[in-house]
Formats: C-alpha cells, sequence, structure tokens
C-alpha cells in the first residue's frame, strides 16, 4: 500500500507544481486553491508512505515523479521546450527512480 500512496503522492506534486504555475503567483483563486489542497495531499500521502518505506526510497520517488511529470506538463500543456538535452535529463531521472526502486527493501 506505501507504494500506491507514494505514487499518488508524486502525481499530486504534478498537479500543484501545474497549478502553481497557474496560479500566476497565487493572483488567481481557483488554481491557488488546487495548488494548497493537492499539496496537502500530496504530504500527507508521502507521510503514509514513509511509515513503510526508507526515507531516501520515498523521497527520491516522491520528487521524481513531480520533477519528471512537471516537465512534461509544462511541454504538453505549456508549450515549453522538449530539447533532446532536456529528454536525456528527465529519462536519467526515470532510470534513478528505477535503481531507487530496485534496491529499495520495502
Amino acid at each position: 500500500m506505501a507504494w500506491i500512496y507514494l505514487i499518488i503522492a508524486g502525481l499530486l506534486e504534478i498537479v500543484w507544481a501545474f497549478a502553481m504555475k497557474q496560479s500566476q503567483g497565487f493572483s488567481r483563486l481557483t488554481p491557488t486553491i488546487v495548488t494548497l489542497v493537492a499539496m496537502i495531499g500530496s504530504f500527507a500521502l508521502l507521510s503514509l508512505s514513509m511509515r513503510s518505506l526508507p526515507l531516501g526510497t520515498a523521497y527520491t520517488i516522491w520528487t521524481g515523479i513531480g520533477a519528471v511529470g512537471a516537465f512534461l506538463a509544462g511541454v504538453v500543456f505549456l508549450g515549453e521546450g522538449a530539447s533532446a538535452m532536456r529528454l536525456l535529463a528527465a529519462a536519467l531521472i526515470l532510470g534513478g527512480l528505477l535503481l531507487m526502486k530496485l534496491s529499495s527493501p520495502a
């Protein structure tokens, strides 16, 4: 169950990062509310996953899902650049996440 919590927490991290961008410095109400609700949910689920997963594993996976997901959201929805170097960086992060998962005892 901890891995499910962690994955959902990572997905919520993508939501709050995207909504924060849309809030334009917390000047727009709806994206600001989405940001805060998603942050609370993300942190709560991360905390639950840390009951049984090691800190380094949980935190690394959480931030990695958020980083790669936010990158992809920026490319797909905001028209941000997807250069070969940026795609390679995202692929390396994904490789690191896979290795972290495979090396986790939980």
